[in-house]
């Protein structure tokens, strides 16, 4: 009886219908408090809500019950590993691991949270031992294949997952992840291909929608090097990319001072100056600004994500206000409308982020930034001077926040 329960409940979570299969788990927990399987299932449903708390609640009961099933460690590898705590998801696989040294399953996740820390010869180590205990395990094939594209291995990367593909014809997420490694080496419009096939096996994959917009973007020169650009720094351990940002940063400051300071370098340096002031402003509008124009496109604008579309708007208007400020200019010669245009060049990169993780930060951060705009517009008006108090504090912050941006991009990638 219970089992025909469970199995009523398992439909039921697979149609996303949580409320309901969640009832039928509880009345079966009523009766049988210590059933494992219950508690693993009302757990996963707790994930799918990011209920973390409840999960691991659930996850806990469950190893209280069964101290040694590998898979409530395995789940809860998992739920951290969704909340970005690597370092705990790998802990915890590692235990479900020395519980059952025969599932490939467990091997497989350790694989991906390795990828995640990019570490990269680690994972496929851990996904060939997943291979080694099932040879056709779909999610190992797909970690090996990343691993080895990271690895610059390519013909043996997109050997294992069109084996993958052999195994599953219609996996969508290999499909999209053989999209991934295809646009990585710049094979657009092979990428766009398998994109296409994992959105029609499964039309609500994010990682196919992203991967479709990011192919569609790389169809633009522009972008196409930009994207070449991203995969290389997130390719990179965060530590890496720190050094990287760090020392751009030293050098263009190095450049700066040594052009003042000879005007018989200027000609030689300042237009090296430019070009790296170009690329850093590129790689910080470069996002923002190709989602504006995605927004406009009545295609485009379908792979956006709502918060995508969203932030785009608040781009939109940035530029409307940096295009007003510089009409406006031309005919008052007003030094409002010179802060208009500072002002809506320089917000396009944090209303950008408007709705990126952390979400509390970056919204709160963004609407301190708008205020400080406010409170300097009136200062302007005032004095007619455009660099003043709050126009300083505004910079400060600007400043500061291209660093917790980084910050936070290199921790979330």
């Amino acid at each position: 009886m219970q089992n025909d329960l469970l199995e009523r409940a398992s439909v039921l979570f697979e149609q996303k219908r949580f409320t309901e299969s969640q009832k039928i788990l509880n009345d079966i927990l009523v009766s049988d408090p210590n059933n494992v399987m219950a508690l693993i299932m009302i757990a996963e449903i707790k994930i799918q809500q990011e209920n973390w708390d409840e999960a691991l609640k659930l996850i806990e009961n469950g190893i209280a019950i069964e101290p040694y099933y590998d898979v409530l460690f395995y789940l809860k590898a998992r739920m951290h590993l969704l909340q970005d705590q690597t370092d705990k998801a790998l802990s915890n696989i590692n235990i479900a691991i020395e519980m059952d040294p025969y599932e490939a399953n467990n091997f497989a996740f350790k694989g991906h949270v390795l990828l995640i820390k990019k570490l990269f010869s680690e994972a496929l180590e851990a996904a060939n031992q997943a291979l080694e205990i099932d040879g056709s395990h779909i999610f190992a094939l797909n970690v090996r294949s990343t691993a080895l594209l990271k690895l610059n291995l390519k013909d043996d990367s997109f050997s294992t997952i069109q084996g993958a593909l052999n195994e599953d014809p219609n996996n969508a997420y290999t499909h999209a992840n053989y999209g991934w490694g295809l646009l990585e080496k710049g094979k657009t419009d092979d990428a766009l291909k398998h994109f296409s096939e994992s959105l029609k096996n499964d039309p609500t994959s994010e990682y196919a929608q992203a991967g479709m917009t990011e192919a569609l973007k790389s169809k633009y020169f522009i972008y196409r090097w930009f994207l070449k650009y991203s995969f290389w720094m997130n390719n990179l351990t965060s530590k890496n990319q720190w050094a990287f940002i760090i020392g751009f940063f030293v050098v263009s400051r190095i450049l700066r001072t040594t052009a003042a300071k000879n005007e018989a370098l200027q000609p030689f340096l300042d237009p090296i100056i430019y070009l790296l002031a170009a690329f850093a402003l590129s790689t910080w509008l470069m996002t923002p600004l190709s989602n504006l124009l995605f927004r406009l496109n009545k295609f485009g604008k379908h792979l956006l994500t709502p918060e995508e579309k969203k932030s785009s708007v608040f781009v939109g208007l940035s530029l409307l206000f940096l295009i007003s400020g510089g009409i406006l200019y031309l005919i008052t010669q007003n030094s409002i409308a010179i802060a208009m245009s500072i002002f809506g060049f320089t917000m396009m990169l944090p209303l950008g982020r408007f709705y990126e993780k952390p979400a509390g930060f970056f919204k709160t951060y963004i609407l301190g930034l708008v205020l400080l705009i406010i409170l300097s517009f009136i200062q302007i008006s005032q004095t007619g001077e455009i660099f003043n108090l709050f126009t300083t504090l505004y910079f400060i912050g600007f400043f500061v926040f291209q660093w917790a941006a980084n910050y936070f991009s290199i921790r979330q990638n």
